[in-house]
């Protein structure tokens, strides 16, 4: 069986970024201690969010799994903003993920102040493209 292919006529950003129809397992982290061990890993500041990565050791998770985390502190705004920033950032990491992500490695977004919930989501999502393809080019 053949996955669904995304509509070609007036494509979405989300279409237009080239998401898959089948995507890779995305978990979300939960545990204070992954973010933790996350914010000693690779950094990569960008605009729209702060972008932190680090691969796992083997026996942690699942190898095929990529793992992701959303923060946003009171410094973004009041519950409301921080909210719709951190949907904006798990929507970006939906579409781009499975596609730029590397499975075995843990991602954290954290929301900026004045930034995550005001960019274009076009924008947001070539920063977390540009910054995924910069993190995985210093670990190599």
């Amino acid at each position: 069986m053949t996955p669904p292919e995304t509509r070609a006529a007036g494509q979405s950003p989300i279409a237009a970024a080239g998401s898959p129809a089948v995507s890779v397992c995305l978990k979300v982290l939960r545990n204070r201690a992954d973010f933790l061990r996350a914010a000693r890993g690779l950094r990569k500041p960008m605009p729209g969010f702060l972008l932190q990565a680090r691969k796992r050791v083997p026996d942690e998770a699942p190898d095929h799994v990529i793992r992701v985390g959303y923060t946003c502190s009171r410094k973004v705004g009041n519950a409301v903003a921080r909210n719709r920033a951190k949907r904006r950032l798990r929507e970006i990491a939906r579409v781009c993920l499975p596609v730029s992500g590397h499975p075995g490695w843990d991602y954290v977004l954290v929301g900026r102040p004045m930034a995550t919930a005001n960019q274009p989501f076009a924008d947001l999502l070539t920063d977390l493209k540009t910054a995924l393809a910069i993190i995985h080019q210093k670990q190599k």
